[in-house]
């Protein structure tokens, strides 16, 4: 069963039939077709006039303000699974599986403004189409690519796409925006765009007519060059999402913060002039035990999902789109009464999107906030830089792959490369990075190339257990960096610290041309802690015969924020302590022992 609550505007489009055009209070929202009730929804986006479901088998249906009179859904006609779907104001985009991004809209195609295009065919370099996310602006989108790179397409009437608009209205063809970046932040109804670079930077562009940006002045007109946002908070920016008068800015420090900017009647901090640089959102309603798990913007209001089990919300109700029972605008956050879910099934399943004038809270546990080692491992198939084995296609066409990596999947096996080159020359490069992404992810994105190559693979192993052999390779010409502690040196793959630790991803993807040994002194951990963390980092799992204590506990919390440690869920933290309470169990069977951490 798909658990979805839905409030605010139901008209244009009617998304329940039979039911007034405005939702005052969540209510469960329901798939007219009984077959959608029996997919799981992994992704919704919503914006001005149209709102897609992605479902978990990679396909995705849209409502749309010019449906017809019976206001049916249609299904999204692209081959390829889905993997994100991004709405903005008139247009919308779609990042498949393998890569690629279909877009439709007024400013993409204004020729045929209903069909979709692939837009990342566009980009003139060849080497930078696979797209590794999409984001969505009021008027553009922008591409992140494989190489971390940046592109706009369509309006950049407001200097959103970095450049002068007075010589570049729009374009209909990806421009390069910046290069070096990790990560896009905008807001489908915003007009603004930040980006983040390897180096943890924030450059943000676009109308900034009430400081929408933060860049701390009072500057009442459009930014039409990306400019460094300074005075960040402390701390690591977990999410940005921007509405059209205001941005939230998501920070982990310790424990996650929410700071606001923009347009004082909308931003949350109930202050009476516009707020120009990004300012902590304070509240009774955020408990010291309570941590913020999602966020989400719409055109002029905001909702905030906590650990707590609370939704809260703040800004216009209008269309009574925070779900207050009323439509009165609430300038504090204030928490919103809720039907009884199933958030005993984690709290972190559940999602928030916000239209313009719309609303949704729903179960996806396919949008996790940890990092999934498959997903790095693709990512890094795709970063050219750090490919070190040549492949020829069929059109005598250049592939790269990891070396390190094929060579534990194909068993360490020379003659199992060979026949992989074989295959690759009668491919085309399309169906080669099909293969690879299917090598690296264990995952058939293919049936019919997998059925070609599953005898050359470990097609039954998961990926951790490839990484345990890495982890047990007696080769120490494949461990490139040291890590050097207590006058004892730890010696691993580059490769595998990008995949495990934002420290090191930073570290190596800031300097691409560098390819010497870094040194890293780090001294505080003991030798047993040091251990479960190294084989963590490779296999996720805790590594067997260590006696777990509470010291080894609180040096662990320590190495995995020193490391900023991805981890997949449950998380190593969580396990420590599950293990070590079993421990206490065992050895004293009469006495419930616990583990406090804080």
């Amino acid at each position: 069963m798909n658990d979805c609550l839905f409030f605010g505007s139901n008209h244009y489009p009617i998304l329940i039939k039979n039911e007034p055009e405005r939702i005052i209070n969540p209510i469960q929202f329901k798939f007219e077709n009984e077959n959608e009730n029996e997919k799981q929804i992994k992704q919704i986006s919503s914006g001005n006039f149209s709102i897609i479901f992605l479902f978990e088998n990679g396909k995705a249906i849209e409502y749309l303000k010019e449906n017809d009179s019976n206001q049916n859904p249609q299904k999204i006609q692209i081959e390829e699974n889905i993997q994100k779907v991004t709405v903005c104001h008139q247009n919308e985009a779609i990042l498949t599986i393998e890569g690629n991004v279909f877009a439709k809209g007024y400013d993409i195609n204004p020729k045929n403004p209903n069909k979709f295009i692939n837009i990342s065919s566009l980009i003139e370099d060849k080497n930078d189409r696979i797209i590794e996310d999409v984001v969505s602006g009021a008027n553009s989108i922008y591409l992140l690519t494989s190489n971390q790179n940046v592109y706009g397409i369509g309006s950049n009437g407001y200097g959103q796409l970095g450049f002068d608009s007075e010589t570049l209205q729009k374009t209909e063809k990806p421009i390069l925006m910046m290069k070096n970046v990790s990560k896009i932040f905008s807001g489908g109804l915003s007009y603004i765009v930040f980006l983040l670079n390897s180096n943890q930077e924030l450059f943000g562009c676009g109308l900034n007519n009430y400081g929408q940006l933060g860049l701390g002045y009072s500057i009442h007109e459009k930014i039409q060059k990306l400019t460094k946002i300074q005075n960040i908070p402390k701390g690591k920016i977990i999410d940005i999402q921007g509405g059209f008068w205001h941005s939230i800015m998501l920070i982990e420090n310790e424990k996650r913060k929410l700071y606001s900017c923009g347009n004082s009647e909308y931003n949350g901090l109930d202050s009476v002039q516009n707020t120009y640089e990004f300012t902590e959102i304070k509240s009774s309603l955020f408990e010291n035990d309570d941590d913020i798990l999602d966020i989400s913007c719409g055109t002029n209001h905001t909702l905030i999902l906590t650990s707590n089990e609370k939704l809260i919300g703040f800004g216009s109700n209008g269309y009574s789109q925070i779900g207050t029972g009323d439509t009165n605008h609430h300038p504090i956050p204030i928490k919103i009464e809720l039907p009884e879910l199933r958030f005993n099934e984690d709290i972190s399943n559940y999602h928030l999107s916000c239209g313009a004038f719309i609303s949704f809270l729903y179960y996806s546990p396919f949008l996790s906030p940890f990092s999934n080692l498959e997903e790095d491992l693709i990512k890094l198939f795709r970063r050219k830089e750090f490919c070190n084995i040549s492949f020829k296609t069929e059109n005598g066409e250049i592939i790269k792959a990891h070396k390190l990596i094929l060579k534990y999947r194909l068993n360490q096996n020379q003659i199992e490369i060979e026949k992989l080159k074989e295959i690759i020359s009668k491919k085309s490069i399309k169906e080669s990075n099909q293969i690879f992404e299917m090598i690296y992810s264990n995952r058939i994105i293919n049936p019919k190339l997998y059925l070609e190559i599953k005898e050359i693979i470990n097609s039954n192993e998961k990926i951790e257990e490839t990484m345990k052999r890495i982890y047990l390779n007696e080769n120490e010409n494949e461990k490139d960096f040291i890590i050097e502690r207590k006058e004892k040196q730890y010696k691993f793959p580059k490769l595998i610290l990008i995949m495990r630790s934002e420290l090191y991803r930073g570290m190596f993807l800031s300097v691409t041309n560098d390819t010497s040994n870094k040194v890293t002194d780090y001294s505080e951990l003991s030798n047993k802690s040091f251990q479960i963390l190294e084989y963590w980092i490779y296999s996720n799992q805790i590594k067997e015969g260590i006696q777990i204590t509470q010291e080894i506990i609180d040096e662990i919390k320590i190495g995995i924020d020193y490391f900023q440690l991805n981890q997949t869920n449950p998380n190593l933290f969580d396990l420590l302590i599950k293990k070590f309470n079993n421990q206490n169990q065992n050895s004293k069977p009469k006495t419930k022992s616990k583990c406090c951490i804080f």
